[in-house]
């Protein structure tokens, strides 16, 4: 029996776009399970729209994501100039802020090392302008730049590159079962009213929070890695922001969140909180929310209630097991086991990276596969 395809990705967000985008742009064959009728919807639509190097991610001395990230960043702004654009960020440091400014200077100095772009310190004479930033013991304010997007229209954006080098996207397909043995995985999925059935000699399991219970569907079972599900909320209220974004540190628990202006008002966002629950149903807890108010309110004059809340959404994360959310690492996770080697999962993994990933992605499973000639260079592809 022959295959379908070379590789079956399952699940159509970024990572599985991006995975699909590497296969196909390598020449293999390549066809996309997702749940949804639109790539991106599960969760990739659901994070604060950065394309970013992860500036806090220092802290924490993940320097290769960071340095991965810029570099990835810098190829989208040529890319995808339509869907990818360079924003003033700004970082008020207070005298209750846990990071001194000389801490926020050796950061920035760092970044800019890393990204080529430079940064700024504000003057105290244009604290006013800010966007109503209050500006009582405050210390410092300073200035970078970063990527902003819209994650949902980058992810069909990927999507349809992959489609153009050949990939067949599938739409409101769920997996329901596959086995894999003798160098062929044959997969069962519901459409509809229908059940169907493809071939490919290896499956990358791209589901993000979903991607453990698609192992369990898979025989031979593949052990799951040791991974949580992380809950990040965000809210969005009316107003806008004229000068641009804001990085500010929380001051209930000194994390970092973002105040983002958006087509539809300011964006507050994130959190991390620890989910329990199915992935099917993710809802923005009502503590979340207002933590997300206390930070605002915290930092700008023009005080907001939960009235005020337009919009709020959750999404979520998946992280290595163990320790505070915040300081675990970001990197991608490519897992895959002796039991059932024709399986590769990918765990967690940045929006700004997708393309980094889906190449690792594809030199890891190359082994397993016919050689085929490549077709393109992802890193010049200009995105549709």
């Amino acid at each position: 029996m022959s295959a379908d395809y070379d590789i079956l990705v399952i699940g159509g967000g970024i990572q599985g776009a991006g995975c699909a985008q590497a296969a196909a742009a390598a020449g293999y064959s390549v066809a996309v399970l997702e749940k949804y009728d639109r790539p991106g919807l599960g969760t990739s639509c659901k994070s604060s729209k950065l394309i970013h190097g992860g500036l806090r991610y220092l802290e924490t001395a993940q320097i290769k994501l960071v340095h991965e990230c810029l570099s990835e960043r810098s190829l989208l702004l040529r890319n995808a100039p339509h869907l990818v654009t360079l924003e003033s960020f700004y970082i008020p440091v207070y005298k209750s802020s846990i990071r001194k400014p000389w801490m926020i200077w050796i950061g920035l100095a760092l970044y800019a090392l890393l990204s080529g772009k430079g940064f700024n310190k504000i003057p105290k004479e244009k604290w006013d302008g800010l966007d109503g930033l209050k500006t009582e013991d405050l210390l410092a304010v300073y200035q970078y730049h970063d990527g902003q997007t819209d994650d949902q229209h980058l992810t069909e954006s990927v999507m349809r590159s992959a489609q153009q080098l050949g990939a067949e996207f599938i739409s409101s397909a769920e997996l329901i079962s596959a086995q894999c043995s003798a160098g062929l995985c044959k997969a069962v999925y519901q459409q509809g009213d229908e059940q169907k059935q493809i071939l490919a000699k290896i499956i990358i399991n791209a589901a993000g929070p979903w991607a453990n219970l698609v192992l369990q569907r898979i025989t031979p079972k593949p052990p799951p890695a040791d991974m949580d599900l992380v809950l990040g909320t965000h809210i969005v209220v009316p107003g806008s922001l004229e000068q641009g974004m804001y990085y500010m540190e929380s001051p209930q628990d000194r994390r970092a969140v973002f105040v983002l202006s958006r087509p539809d008002g300011i964006m507050i966002g994130t959190t991390e909180t620890a989910f329990h629950g199915s992935p099917d149903q993710v809802d923005p807890p009502e503590s979340d929310i207002e933590y997300l108010i206390e930070v605002y309110n915290h930092y700008f004059q023009n005080l907001i209630c939960r009235s005020d809340v337009k919009r709020a959404f959750a999404g979520l994360r998946v992280l290595p097991t163990g320790g505070d959310a915040f300081s675990r690492s970001r990197e991608i996770m490519i897992h895959t086991d002796a039991i059932n080697p024709q399986v590769f999962t990918v765990y967690g993994g940045k929006l700004t990276a997708y393309r980094a990933t889906g190449e690792r992605v594809i030199k890891l499973v190359k082994h397993l596969l016919p050689k085929r000639e490549q077709q393109a260079d992802v890193k010049c592809l200009r995105l549709p």
